[in-house]
């Protein structure tokens, strides 16, 4: 791995960037939109830029301008590409143009300095493509496989924040297989888990897709099945009545930092899918008001919340702050938010005093510190005889 041309001692140089979005994912076109902002913000005089788009089936594609053929649905003059998990042969392998998918060896590897996923959901946010860098052992920039894994699925994450004294929302997990074989009897135990309204949420999921707000036995069985659509552990969770909704965003390795809260009072019933990127209607308030008590209890929860799962580089923990009783509950962590122009990870660090293009900067040095890190680890036992 290259040095960072801001090290002691390194020489000036472009390190290579790699940004992957798209994916197989319902939120694959928020990934776009993502990447769109990130691509737009990366300082070309310090960084070579790559862009890798990952379609719906699962190519792998690059070359030119790859993000516009993505949002144009127009990629054919792409090259396919792939990192294969070999530490080996390091670099992002672009098939040669007669190559026939299996590798025939006639194509060429490009050196990554830092893949940078700007992917959200599944294959991208769960640890999954992480688990990939990790086989390649590459710098990339974000949470760690089993950081990524827990704070992706809102059941074991609810459980790991409990075990940690963190307040979270009364919930429970039914799987995809119970709710197609009797979905009576899953309508009834998701009324024994709070009052209505009830919310129902594909376990493995953001961006709100296939989320379902819930206010009658009808639409419980309705949200089931939507929910279902999306993976097969279903989360049931006790709503909070006209909660206000803040987030935090938090930055680091070994020393995060939490930024300054942001509030969003949502233009739709509740922060939907179409709330987040379709209308323009909703508000996000920075600072969010609210008392230092209970901003630096928010931020503590945030970065306590980090350290539990092991997260690195970045996350927005949301929070739901119930304004009758004053009760603070961990909603969940995103450990690859949004970064579109709405999105609030930026803004909170704008808001901080974080440029975005400095956030994107400070994203790619913790990256690559979090690779030295894993460096010092040793690979092999040998005994002493």
């Amino acid at each position: 791995m290259a040095q960072h041309p801001t090290e002691p001692g390194a020489e000036a140089r472009k390190l290579t960037v790699a940004v992957l979005f798209g994916g197989r994912s319902g939120e694959h076109e928020v990934s776009l939109m993502s990447a769109r902002s990130v691509l737009a913000v990366l300082d070309r005089s310090r960084y070579d830029v790559i862009e890798i788009g990952i379609t719906h089936s699962g190519a792998w594609l690059t070359g030119q301008n790859a993000l516009a053929a993505f949002e144009q649905g127009k990629t054919e003059h792409l090259q396919a590409a792939s990192l294969l998990p070999d530490r080996t042969r390091a670099g992002l392998y672009v098939f040669s143009a007669d190559e026939d998918g299996r590798g025939s060896g006639n194509g060429s590897i490009i050196p990554v300095d830092v893949y940078f996923p700007a992917l959200h959901g599944t294959y991208g946010e769960d640890g999954a493509i992480q688990g990939l860098f990790e086989m390649a052992d590459v710098a990339y920039a974000g949470a760690g496989v089993a950081g990524s894994a827990v704070g992706m699925e809102k059941g074991l994450f609810k459980d790991v924040m409990a075990a940690n004294g963190i307040a979270v929302v009364a919930s429970i997990v039914v799987l995809r297989s119970e709710i197609e074989k009797d979905v009576e009897a899953v309508v009834k135990r998701a009324e024994s888990v709070g009052a209505y309204p009830l919310f129902i949420k594909p376990a493995n999921l953001g961006s709100s897709v296939g989320v379902t707000k819930c206010r009658t036995r009808a639409d419980v069985a309705e949200g089931l099945m939507e929910a279902a659509q999306y993976d097969r552990r279903v989360l049931i969770e006790r709503g909070v009545r006209n909660p206000r909704e803040i987030e935090i965003a938090v930055l680091g390795n070994e020393t995060p930092e939490a930024s300054v809260a942001g509030e969003i009072i949502p233009g739709a019933d509740f922060y939907s899918y179409e709330a987040k990127y379709v209308l323009d209607n909703s508000k996000l308030c920075i600072p969010a008001e609210l008392s230092e008590e209970q901003a630096a209890q928010i931020r503590e929860m945030a970065i306590r919340a980090f350290r539990a799962v092991d997260c690195c580089g970045m996350a927005r923990a949301d929070f739901l702050l119930d304004p009758e009783s004053g009760e603070i509950f961990l909603n969940e962590i995103n450990t690859i938010p949004g970064f579109t122009r709405i999105s609030m990870y930026p803004k909170l660090w704008e808001a901080s005093g974080l440029t975005y293009t400095a956030l994107i900067d400070r994203l790619i040095e913790l990256a690559i510190e979090r690779k030295a890190e894993r460096d010092r680890s040793v690979r092999e036992f040998r005994r002493e005889v």
